[in-house]
């Protein structure tokens, strides 16, 4: 393994990730409290200090771990991880089903968000000749991790954000169905990514579709700085 390469790539992801986690999770505290629950405004939990979301394991060492056991295999690496949740009583909305969409909504959507701000920049790099090589690598992780990140967090499977959306978009008695899936739901994406069905499914054809909807947005701008 090439240490310099590792510290490199570790300096261009460290900005782009912390903010992606931070503004996710805090996006979801902060809409729970617009809605009527503040218990992670209580908590302290709708913030953007990054220490309040980061989960010693989940976010640090089950994804270095992963980096470092998979850095030179074929298609490696593969990283996979977590932040803290924030913590919402679904209860206490004022109009718990429908409101718990927007709550889960609020994390995927901020990372888009991020990832336009990251293209911006981009952009605007790429339009001066004194560009530096670290920054656009920077951008350009920054629109890779937050579109991931959104992607990911949208699969249809609680305790994912996306399964919360079905729950709260299915009639009640289906949407309970599938709520009891939440114990397992990391633990069935994890075996849909081991044995590659993830990817295929899910990851690649939303990424592409998040990327074109990107290019959309941003070419107006890149055509004006020509």
């Amino acid at each position: 393994m090439d240490i310099s390469n590792l510290i490199q790539t570790v300096a261009i992801y460290a900005l782009p990730v912390l903010f992606a986690i931070t503004l996710h999770e805090a996006a979801h505290g902060y809409v729970a409290r617009y809605f009527g629950d503040d218990t992670a405004w209580v908590l302290g939990r709708v913030t953007l200090n990054p220490l309040k979301h980061i989960d010693p394991v989940g976010t640090i060492l089950m994804p270095a771990m992963m980096y470092l056991a998979t850095f030179s295999i074929p298609g490696g690496p593969f990283v996979l991880g977590y932040a803290k949740p924030v913590p919402v009583r679904f209860g206490n909305l004022r109009n718990p089903k429908r409101d718990m969409v927007w709550v889960a909504l609020a994390g995927p959507g901020v990372n888009f968000v991020q990832a336009l701000i990251w293209a911006v920049i981009f952009v605007v790099l790429q339009s001066t000749d004194a560009a530096d090589d670290f920054f656009v690598l920077m951008a350009k992780a920054g629109i890779v991790i937050n579109l991931a990140l959104a992607v990911l967090n949208l699969f249809p499977l609680p305790p994912l954000d996306g399964g919360r959306v079905a729950v709260g978009l299915l009639p009640w008695r289906y949407g309970q169905y599938l709520a009891r899936v939440e114990p397992f739901g990391f633990f069935i994406v994890l075996g849909l990514i081991v044995f590659k069905v993830f990817g295929p499914l899910w990851m690649e054809p939303m990424m592409a579709l998040s990327y074109r909807l990107l290019y959309s947005l941003i070419t107006p701008l890149a055509m004006i700085l020509r």
